[in-house]
């Protein structure tokens, strides 16, 4: 990946808890999106090569909502995955740390919008997975 980006945290819970809470669509509707005005209606998950990742964002008040799709072109269960989504590539990796877990997220920016607001946005998201991760 050219000029990737790159996001983290870590979860104090424990990689099986983890990878379920990032990949499982009942949970992932409670923690994907980037500002407390929005929110993730659907989401629906294929995680194996080939498998789509889909995922409703929106915003509370339906001013702005978007499609997030991808195609997954490589999955380790329980320590990483690779997708394709709009001609870029993300690559999520969990680091089993005992008791906690890391998750390191790099991806490809798009051209539109500024490097440091992209890694905000997706580090805000991540942020939000934990808080929910830690508190259920």
């Amino acid at each position: 990946m050219k000029n990737e980006i790159k996001v983290s945290t870590t979860i104090q819970a424990d990689v099986k808890k983890v990878w379920d809470y990032y990949t499982n669509p009942k949970h992932i509707v409670n923690w994907n999106f980037a500002d407390p005005s929005w929110h993730c209606p659907k989401a629906s998950n294929d995680l194996k090569v080939g498998g789509e990742y889909k995922a409703r964002m929106e915003a509370k008040d339906g001013s702005f909502g978007f499609d997030f799709e991808a195609i997954y072109t490589k999955v380790a269960e329980g320590k990483e995955f690779t997708y394709e989504f709009g001609g870029r590539t993300a690559n999520v990796k969990f680091h089993n740390r005992n008791d906690q877990t890391e998750i390191v997220v790099l991806f490809e920016p798009e051209k539109d919008n500024p490097v440091e607001m992209q890694k905000g946005g997706w580090q805000a998201i991540l942020n939000n997975f934990k808080t929910y991760t830690e508190n259920n």
